[in-house]
């Protein structure tokens, strides 16, 4: 059995700066795995499946016991099927290594993922691989049928289905089951499943801003634990550096965590979790990605979570520093505060009569009059 593990606490440990930063956005691409070469006609393990006669690629694909197992399989306890009898293998989020079976058996293969953390997904099937590594003086080796069983830390579906071999491109049955379980990190609720979108929040009914920044893990599992440790963090940070300007400080209450891709769903750019202040519904999940330039960005595998505590709830004061921070950043805060009534007046401008001045001179009255209802609403 080869399987790859990951260290939570390290991954969360190379998001530091981006759970700590104000609520930016960011996209970087996952690193890829390293890789052993194998030595030139080594031999290698046997499998335990049938290898039929001849031996060549084109025998194995039309071997219908291959198929027929793959189209008998059940699936497992506690797992769905996403796709059947495909001829790839997947390049799914988050690898997690395989094992070698004996027999096609989904069951079995997914009781080794539940005894793996993090696993959430298998992808089962026939490879027909090489009994030595081929090289120039064993350009043709005889073949073995192993009967592998994939583990991975995220969905696997007929999209990224996309391996079709190296020895004579040679799978057949692969099929595709992911767990129906759904982790909950202590101190949240049940999670919220949205499907292939994201939370795209609304300002709260005070005029608020409840997103607090977001973070990507890139490498492991698909993990919530890792969400919601970024949602405690960001909270711990703000508490020991609160806002100089008499802000309320804000701490993270709600955050939607998924997998992010880039141009395709071979490309995954790791875990997102987006952190808010304010617990929102699912009926806010309008996010289904998005163009930055030429590179399409999507979603799958969403879920959302809020404090079974304190879901955080909607902000007057936060709004009323966030609105005084937009007018500090406008050119017109001193005209507008001393229209207002919030600064004493020091000169008194005249405006020239004509027709763009006064339609300048109204529309800045008019916004300047909207932000005092506003307040006053407050």
């Amino acid at each position: 059995m080869s399987q790859v593990t990951y260290d939570a606490t390290t991954i969360l440990q190379a998001a530091v700066a981006q759970i700590t930063s104000s609520a930016t956005d960011s996209s970087p691409v996952a690193p890829s795995a390293d890789k052993v070469k194998r030595a030139a006609c080594a031999s290698q393990p046997a499998g335990a499946g049938p290898v039929p006669s001849p031996d060549t690629a084109s025998a194995f694909q039309s071997y219908s016991a291959f198929t027929s197992a793959a189209a008998g399989a059940s699936p497992p306890s506690g797992y769905s099927q996403t796709f059947s009898n495909l001829q790839a293998s997947n390049n799914a989020y988050g690898y997690m290594g395989y094992t070698a079976l004996q027999s096609y058996d989904p069951q079995q293969c997914a009781n080794k993922c539940n005894a793996i953390t993090g696993c959430v997904a298998i992808n089962i099937y026939f490879e027909r691989d090489p009994t030595v590594e081929p090289a120039a003086g064993c350009p043709n080796p005889a073949s073995t049928t192993n009967i592998k069983c994939v583990f991975w830390g995220g969905p696997v579906t007929k999209d990224n289905a996309l391996n079709t071999g190296h020895f004579k491109s040679s799978l057949l049955g692969p099929t595709g089951y992911v767990s129906n379980s759904v982790a909950s990190p202590a101190g949240y609720g049940p999670a919220i499943p949205l499907g292939n979108a994201a939370i795209n929040a609304p300002y709260d009914k005070y005029g608020f801003d409840s997103y607090m920044g977001s973070a990507i893990f890139t490498s492991g599992p698909f993990n919530v634990q890792l969400c919601a440790d970024a949602c405690s963090m960001k909270s711990a940070y703000n508490k020991a550096h609160p806002p100089t300007d008499g802000s309320p400080v804000q701490t993270c209450q709600f955050f939607n965590t998924y997998i992010l891709y880039m141009n395709g769903p071979s490309n995954p750019q790791g875990q997102y979790c987006a952190m808010y202040s304010e617990s929102w519904p699912a009926s806010y999940a309008t996010n289904n990605g998005q163009y930055r330039g030429s590179d399409h960005f999507t979603i799958q595998y969403s879920f959302a979570y809020s404090n079974s505590a304190d879901p955080g709830a909607a902000c007057k004061d936060c709004a009323v520093h966030q609105a005084s921070r937009d007018i500090s950043y406008s050119s017109l805060q001193p005209y507008c505060s001393s229209l207002l009534g919030y600064t004493i007046p020091v000169a008194t401008a005249t405006v020239t009569a004509t027709e763009a001045a006064s339609t300048t001179t109204t529309t800045t009255s008019k916004w300047c009059l909207d932000w005092s209802i506003f307040v006053i609403l407050l």
